[in-house]
């Protein structure tokens, strides 16, 4: 499987939002999408899924123009989870299986039960199964709504920052979960992240955004202390703690703190 983006552009209007995106990834590779706020990073993801009409550029799967896919073809090979906490007041396991409506005919069949069931067994859910999604906490949201876009089955998974909202351990248990997983079943994970730290160790690839464009498509060795300066805008340190590439913000002057983009 592979995922490739050419010449990708988006924008509302003349506001121009993406301008010539250009990678490509392959089967269990996860990449990481980061950069400031307002440079495009989700933009680029609902793109990806078909949600958002590129006005120039391609994105294929496996040489098939997404153009030329149904929806339903669609959901069948991407996986999408928003940023954005969906609310349901159905049942977890009945939540999970709307991720099987590309699949489902007229009603669920023996196969989609069983599907459903693996994953929330795989996932460690299956404690909550029963219980009403609104009334989850936040970290118990985000593994549904994963195992909602598992069940679909899919070649590739986008999730759009994953760990928004969630404490530190729940963000590590989630995003080790979602590693484990597309490395084991060869899934494609593109991640909106804005945490490098996570980043740096829960993804293979990155990719950079900077004012619309591609800063910097890179893997672990090729980040530097001069290539986040450029694209945060901050001083860094990059160390090494316990064999963890690391980062390290060092502190500026407020005069020196460029604030446009909070």
């Amino acid at each position: 499987m592979r995922l490739k983006v050419e010449d990708l552009s988006f924008g509302y209007g003349k506001n121009l939002i993406l301008d010539g995106i250009n990678f490509e990834i392959e089967d269990g590779d996860i990449l990481g999408i980061l950069g400031n706020n307002g440079v495009g990073k989700s933009t680029l993801v609902k793109c990806l899924n078909k949600i958002l009409t590129p006005f120039k550029g391609n994105i294929y799967i496996n040489g098939t123009n997404i153009k030329n896919m149904s929806r339903n073809s669609i959901a069948q090979n991407i996986a999408y989870v928003s940023q954005s906490a969906e609310v349901f007041d159905s049942t977890v396991f009945d939540t999970i299986m709307l991720g099987r409506l590309p699949y489902i005919k007229i009603s669920p069949s023996k196969h989609d039960y069983s599907v459903v069931e693996k994953v929330i067994n795989d996932l460690g859910i299956s404690d909550i199964a029963m219980r009403i999604f609104s009334k989850l906490s936040g970290g118990q949201k985000q593994k549904v709504l994963i195992a909602r876009a598992l069940v679909q089955e899919p070649k590739i998974l986008l999730l759009d920052e994953p760990t928004n909202s969630l404490d530190m351990k729940s963000q590590h248990q989630l995003l080790g979960m979602v590693k484990n997983i597309c490395k084991s079943q060869n899934i494609i994970a593109v991640e909106v992240l804005h945490d490098i730290n996570i980043a740096l160790k829960y993804c293979d690839k990155f990719l950079f955004l900077k004012d619309g464009k591609v800063a910097k498509r890179c893997c672990h060795e090729e980040i530097s202390e001069d290539v986040l300066k450029d694209i945060f805008g901050i001083d860094v340190c990059i160390t090494e703690i316990k064999g963890q590439k690391t980062v390290v913000f060092l502190s500026n002057s407020n005069e020196e703190i460029n604030n446009e983009n909070i």
